[in-house]
């Protein structure tokens, strides 16, 4: 890097999961920068995971949304700022004034900076008079939410990340850290690594990679983690495994959960079909260490019963008095990386900002007397699944969507399109043009992306970061805030008149501390000392925890009025939904290791597409059979909800019973893949959020007569194939296909999906019609464009070295050759499907460096191959390889 670059670069924060990792930018001209991690952030000191490793890969304006467009008569037409805006206030207007403000709602983001977030809120709930805003956290932590202020009073996170690496025993509950927090997976790892004595222990129904680091893997019934945690909490109290002191000093109710909570080992070992022996293992664990974080994510919070789940956690610390000291404390480990600044400011529908409570009348007037408003909300809004059958039955007239995609990602997700359909006015704020909830807008608004906007975040252990600017804002696109802004003023409302990120940043920073005293509206949540900054100050703002300077209920005290908390009782119960003999398993659904939300970000960078470039149903090899689908055949897969097709996988970590899909696919990158449309729409009574982890669905055989996959540098029309999924490569996209026609020409159909029409083209084929088989391939000026390969059987050729011919911009005789025969014919070309993403590195690569060298270890591989050697979330599948290389060394020398 010369000094001119160093000049340039802006010290940034990752735009994805809630680890809040700091970033290095460095433009390097349009829409371009390199990314490096920020070694002066506290979050991740330099480390960055394959996603944020990623980042540059990203930032292209391909398929951006970058001009306000109005649909009229069908058709999306591009307008100026005012046409679009005064379309949105009067016809927002006249909805208000006939129908009242429950009539409107906002619907928006974790992926919203804290100033955005905050400018929405106030407009909703302090102007517009309604509490009809609700957001994707919804889907995430609101249980956790709901937990800790059922317990604290307050929604507050008592634990930091340097816990984790104080602990004597974490416990991680429905957390695949490995894959969705990858950096804080590091940090776990280096500390077990350096003290072999600490204790993991992973409660999830999954073998998950995070599993690799565990001394104890408790593969519970999904819907059972209550039934493991009273258990936990009936287990010491009954060997005297308590703080009496702290219990009877600052906590209330203990009794009352202790009686609802009464379950032995054995009782707990069959509800959640695990070995009493391991039960006890962890029990006993558990009241051994002093120093336990328990870390939960969404495998706790998306269930029907996610609040309890938590406050079933919480019990269990409060007993020991695990909790407010260094390396103890139950810890909400954020999924989105504003999930917590959202929460800051009441971005919830049943929340004010501030962490003040709309149900209170003297928090509503503070509030409003703060705000100098015309109006505050006095009951709670709409929760996110609610708020659309609202909008389904014309209760809600208007929405106002920002920064995120429930199309594909609510429950029920095919009932999210009729709402919208059906809906007078859809407003989308976004950075893309196409998306499944975009096709649905009357108004489309160009928001400015990750790189171009400027604001705080704040991460899982509740530490502010500044998300700075290092692009220059393409086209007409605008910050969020000022577009909420300019609509507001447009509706007549005084108090948005910003002139900057930083005042509204202060504003938010003076109504934390407004009233904040032990005689008036106490709260834990406090950033007062951040306020009054200028516009530099702002700037300059480093990393910062609040409550800053202060430790969270180090003294004891929590935000209850009595400054005790509160065991709650948590009597377990079933899932709403079950299985039955038309829907026999249990689908779960969660993230994969490369891959973030719908992929409208993630799925640009090529080396993210690589290690799962097609969604995928994972089930037990037992209940496939029984299902009559084989693994890498296609299956359909249905619950009373809607259904999907993906292909099938054993990926050994799954118990029978239960399948598992991930969530990332929609509507521009597979033909059907969308796992909401199948995803059970029961919330939890509590939190409102959806029960993602338990939805009864049956699978059965999604027949085809040929499968086919296709790389080209053009984009394709694939109207008429039955099965399709898109996934981005260097410099041409990777399309995998399977029909349930029969080719009767292959030539003349290759060339029409393909797009060739010049008869004289360079197009290499062969075919093989008895077996069904057939290659083609265009090249122009002997370099290729366009790729296809068919066969009866899904097991086609490796990507990998088809993709490295890309790259060529001449194809030699030899690569010609190994087109037509569908293999490399130099050895060692094929790499393999990749298992690093961060370097590239395939699995064939791995297992040779380990059969060659005779490695035995990860560190190993890295030092050979570098596998592994940036964010480690490989490092699980390493382990796997080495023990699958070494097994069949052992088999050979024994034969």
């Amino acid at each position: 890097m010369n000094l001119s670059q160093e000049h340039l670069t802006v010290r940034t924060t990752c735009p994805y999961c809630g680890v809040g990792c700091g970033v290095r930018a460095t433009p390097e001209g349009v829409q371009k920068a390199g990314i490096a991690g920020d070694t002066a952030h506290p979050s991740n000191a330099g480390r960055l995971c394959v996603k944020g490793s990623a980042l540059g890969e990203t930032l292209g304006l391909e398929g951006r949304l970058l001009h306000p467009q109005v649909r009229e008569e069908d058709v999306l037409r591009q307008v100026d700022w005012d046409t679009a805006l005064d379309k949105v206030a009067n016809q927002w207007r006249d909805i208000v004034a006939e129908h009242g403000p429950d009539a409107v709602a906002f619907y928006v983001s974790g992926q919203l900076l804290t100033e955005d977030y905050y400018v929405a809120n106030k407009l909703m709930k302090g102007y517009i008079g309604s509490a009809n805003i609700d957001t994707n956290s919804r889907l995430c932590m609101s249980s956790a939410v709901a937990g800790h202020k059922r317990a604290f009073g307050e929604d507050i996170v008592p634990v930091a990340y340097d816990d984790l690496e104080l602990a004597d025993m974490v416990v991680l509950v429905g957390s695949n850290l490995a894959w969705c927090h990858p950096i804080l997976y590091q940090r776990l790892s280096k500390a077990k690594e350096a003290r072999p004595g600490m204790k993991i222990v992973v409660v999830d129904p999954r073998r998950t990679a995070t599993c690799e680091l565990a001394d104890l893997h408790l593969p519970v019934k999904p819907g059972t983690d209550v039934w493991l945690f009273n258990g936990l909490l009936t287990y010491l109290a009954g060997i005297g495994a308590v703080d009496p002191r702290f219990v009877a000093a600052h906590t209330n109710g203990y009794e009352e959960a202790l009686a609802a909570a009464a379950l032995t080992p054995e009782e707990v070992a069959q509800a959640c079909r695990l070995n009493v022996e391991d039960v006890l293992a962890f029990y006993e664990a558990f009241a051994a260490n002093a120093k336990v974080v328990t870390g939960f994510s969404m495998g706790v919070n998306q269930s029907s019963s996610g609040t309890d789940k938590v406050n079933a956690i919480i019990n269990c610390h409060l007993v020991g008095g695990r909790i407010g000291q260094p390396g103890t404390g139950p810890f909400s480990i954020t999924g989105q990386p504003n999930a917590m600044g959202g929460r800051e400011v009441g971005g919830l529908a049943n929340m004010l900002a501030a962490h003040m409570d709309l149900d209170k009348p003297a928090h509503r007037a503070a509030v409003r007397e703060f705000w100098q408003s015309p109006a505050i909300a006095d009951k709670a809004g709409l929760k996110a699944v609610e708020l659309f059958h609202a909008i389904e039955s014309g209760k809600v007239k208007a929405v106002w969507i920002i920064a995120t995609n429930p199309a594909v990602s609510l429950p029920d997700a095919d009932q999210v399109r009729r709402a919208l359909a059906r809906c007078e006015l859809v407003v989308v704020s976004d950075v893309v043009q196409d998306t499944d909830t975009n096709a649905l807008a009357h108004v489309l608004l160009p928001a400015l992306a990750w790189g171009e906007k400027d604001g705080t975040v704040t991460n899982s252990e509740r530490r502010i970061s500044r998300q700075r600017r290092f692009l220059v804002a393409p086209g007409e696109a605008r910050a969020d805030w000022q577009i909420l802004a300019q609509f507001a003023r447009r509706l007549g409302y005084a108090g948005f008149d910003y002139t900057g990120v930083h005042e509204i940043f202060d504003e938010h920073a003076r109504l934390s501390a407004w009233r904040n005293t032990p005689d008036e509206l106490p709260r834990v949540f406090d950033i007062g000392n951040l306020a009054g900054m200028d516009r530099a100050a702002y700037d300059a703002l480093e990393p910062v925890r609040w409550p800053v300077g202060k430790d969270v209920f180090a003294d004891g005290r929590f935000a209850h009025p009595d400054g005790r908390a509160r065991f709650v009782p948590t009597p377990p119960r079933l899932p709403v939904n079950r299985t039955d003999s038309e829907y026999p398993l249990v689908l779960n659904t969660g993230r994969m290791r490369d891959q973030w939300h719908t992929m409208t970000r993630t799925g640009r960078a090529p080396k993210l597409a690589e290690h799962t470039p097609e969604s995928f149903v994972d089930l037990h090899p037992q209940d496939a059979l029984l299902c009559g689908v084989r693994e890498g055949e296609l299956a359909r897969i249905g619950s009373a909800w809607g259904s999907m097709v993906a292909r099938v996988r054993h990926g050994g970590g799954i118990a029978r019973g239960s399948v598992f899909i991930p969530i990332h696919w929609n509507g521009q990158t597979a033909s059907d893949a969308r796992v909401g449309g199948l995803v059970n729409p029961v919330v939890d009574p509590v939190s409102g959020e959806p029960e993602f982890k338990h939805t009864p669905v049956m699978v059965d055989r999604f027949p085809v007569q040929w499968h086919g996959f296709v790389l080209s540098r053009d984009a394709l029309a694939l109207d008429q194939v039955a099965y399709w999924t898109k996934a981005q490569g260097a410099g041409f996209a990777r399309y995998e296909l399977a029909g349930r026609n029969r080719i009767g020409d292959f030539s003349a159909w290759a060339r029409e999906l393909l797009g060739v029409k010049d008869e004289d083209a360079d197009w290499l084929e062969y075919s093989d019609r008895s077996a069904g088989v057939y290659r083609a391939v265009h090249l122009v000026d002997d370099r290729i464009v366009q790729c296809v390969f068919v066969s009866p059987r899904p097991d086609l050729p490796e990507r990998a070295w088809l993709a490295g011919l890309f790259a060529n911009d001449v194809l030699t005789d030899t690569e010609r050759s190994g087109l037509l025969a569908g293999r490399p014919l130099r050895q060692g070309a094929d790499a393999g499907p990749t298992v690093c993403s961060c370097f590239g590195v395939g699995r064939n690569t791995i297992c040779n460096a380990i059969r060659e060298g005779e490695l035995t270890t990860p560190a190993q591989v890295t030092a050979c191959v570098k596998a592994g050697g940036n964010c480690g979330s490989c490092v699980p599948e390493i382990r796997q390889l080495i023990a699958v290389v070494r097994a069949e060394a052992a088999e050979t020398a024994a034969s």
